[in-house]
């Protein structure tokens, strides 16, 4: 089963992914903020990080930049989701994520997209 670990500073789009993820037989860890992503990586070992651009005072596109930085954790796929920022343009640039998801976005697109990346 792989395993997917979702970070929003949402408590209803966290219910909502990890209900979504988990019916379509995905294991889900979530989190409320991105302050320990890499103890939660070391801890979970997930296949993919979803994550909100927008989390609680951080930037997930920084914390995207640093995992993808960083030689234990660059092979970890990271999709990024977004209501505000357009991440097309970024998707070349150095640390970027492997993928992104504008808001509001569509079931079958997320999973579509999550399917991808784990199979890659």
């Amino acid at each position: 089963m792989k395993r997917i670990l979702v970070l929003d500073d949402d408590k209803d789009n966290l219910e909502i992914l990890s209900f979504i993820l988990t019916e379509f037989g995905y294991e889900v860890q979530t989190r409320i903020c991105g302050d320990t992503v890499f103890e939660d990586i070391k801890a979970y070992q997930p296949d993919l990080i979803l994550m909100d651009v927008m989390l609680a005072g951080l930037d997930g596109r920084a914390i995207c930049r640093e995992i993808k930085e960083n030689e234990a954790t660059r092979s970890l796929p990271v999709i990024l989701i977004s209501g505000t920022h357009d991440l097309a343009k970024s998707l070349n640039m150095p640390g970027a994520p492997n993928d992104y998801i504008a808001k509001p976005y569509d079931i079958d697109y997320l999973l579509t997209r999550v399917a991808r990346q784990l199979a890659a």
